[in-house]
């Protein structure tokens, strides 16, 4: 097969959601197709008010690039578009040209944009679900970027891509992470039986590690507010024999260090060596985001690691862990009950050991790269399908054919 990507980078790099991008396509040639990784970055807009009214025009709908994306077409001839993000340099008039072309299109839903303008359903720390099932107009309403003119920049381009349907009528086949983002997409109005499952997939270490043996309990994330870190600073104070280690950066980052407990300690953005080496090193993994998570790339890290994992019940977190067996689940927001579990875990070390396990035995099961990798490709053919083209046979690379002939 010939598969097309298109990405849409964030100003802010090195998110989980660019690394499952840079993953699939690696992946895709591993396997022998063939990809074309159409990307665009956010970094790239003019700060200044003259860009920014160019980056609202384009993301609503941008002609420009629904004509480039029909030389794409004809240029490439791919057997599937594969779609991440498409604001707001590319826009959803990428989509119409490929149903003009009667290409298949496959859409990974990395967040809730398609609910929410802002993709996070956050409004001053807390869960707000107003603009849900096209009424965008509460961005505006609620001015929920803190300022006026992206409010109405968001608003519009999701409230006209909503009337308009131009996702609902143009991808093919939507590809949720976890059974809480399909159901809740199908609420909003998309339809449902065109709606399918894939979360994320993870590298699986030849060893696991000994959580037993770990010195601290992990963070790893963006330090920003929707990943629930003032709960978990406030639960630090009430565990202080325990130390917590955070892995990364963000906006609120000084704010954080300010009112940080001393058994808090900020590590600052690990590369890849260093981040295994963090997981090795824990004794347990914590995630208390507030917002609805979809399928975090650490948990799965973590859990392929044989580390336990204590996660917040908000979006598809509860799918991900299963609470009292690879690790425990707490009220979102509740600092005295992630406490608990904290100090369960940190005084708990054959717990450690048996959670992580089961945890590691769940994501060579369900996590895998055989395991996603059969699913992609299943859904790429029911994509075809269901534009009426024929299946593409499977095609088998080197290192396949070393292995069946031996």
């Amino acid at each position: 097969m010939f598969i097309l990507q298109v990405f849409n980078e964030y100003r802010s790099r090195f998110n989980g959601e660019e690394a499952v991008v840079k993953q699939i396509d690696a992946l895709l040639r591993k396997h022998g197709h063939e990809t074309y990784l159409w990307t665009r970055s956010s970094q790239d807009i003019e700060n200044s008010l003259t860009g920014k009214m160019k980056a609202f025009f384009s993301g609503i709908y941008d002609q420009a690039s629904h004509d480039e994306m029909l030389k794409m077409i004809d240029i490439h001839q791919p057997d599937v578009l594969h779609v991440h993000n498409v604001y707001p340099l590319f826009s959803p008039s990428i989509l119409v040209a490929a149903k003009k072309r009667n290409i298949p299109v496959v859409m990974s839903l990395h967040n809730q944009n398609l609910t929410c303008p802002k993709s996070d359903h956050l409004y001053k720390g807390k869960v707000c679900e107003r603009c849900f099932g096209g009424k965008e107009y509460n961005c505006v309403l609620r001015n929920c970027r803190e300022n006026i003119i992206e409010s109405i920049g968001y608003a519009a381009r999701s409230s006209l891509a909503y009337q308009q349907g131009w996702f609902r009528n143009n991808v093919t086949l939507f590809l949720a992470m976890t059974n809480f983002a399909q159901k809740r997409l199908a609420k909003a109005g998309y339809p449902d039986d065109r709606i399918v499952v894939l979360p994320n997939m993870v590298d699986i270490p030849e060893s696991s590690c000994d959580p037993s043996q770990g010195d601290y309990i992990a963070f790893a994330g963006r330090l920003s507010t929707e990943k629930g870190i003032e709960t978990l600073l406030a639960a630090a104070k009430s565990v202080p024999e325990a130390q917590i280690h955070l892995a990364g950066n963000g906006p609120i980052e000084e704010q954080l260090k300010a009112i940080a407990p001393p058994n808090i300690v900020f590590r600052g953005r690990l590369d890849r060596q260093q981040m295994l080496a963090f997981y090795r090193n824990a004794r347990a993994l914590v995630l208390p985001s507030i917002c609805f998570e979809m399928c975090p790339l650490v948990i799965l890290e973590a859990m392929a690691m044989g580390l336990p994992v204590i996660a917040s019940q908000t979006g598809g977190l509860g799918e991900l862990v299963d609470d009292g067996e690879t690790g425990f689940l707490f009220e979102r927001g509740n600092s005295g009950e992630l406490a608990h579990r904290l100090r369960q875990l940190w005084n708990g070390p054959a717990l450690c050991n048996r959670m992580g396990q089961k945890g590691r035995i769940k994501a060579i099961r369900e996590y895998s790269e055989t395991v996603f990798t059969d699913r992609l490709f299943s859904y790429y053919e029911q994509a075809r399908t269901l534009v009426g083209l024929p299946a593409k046979p499977a095609e088998v690379n080197e290192n396949d054919l070393v292995t069946l002939q031996s």
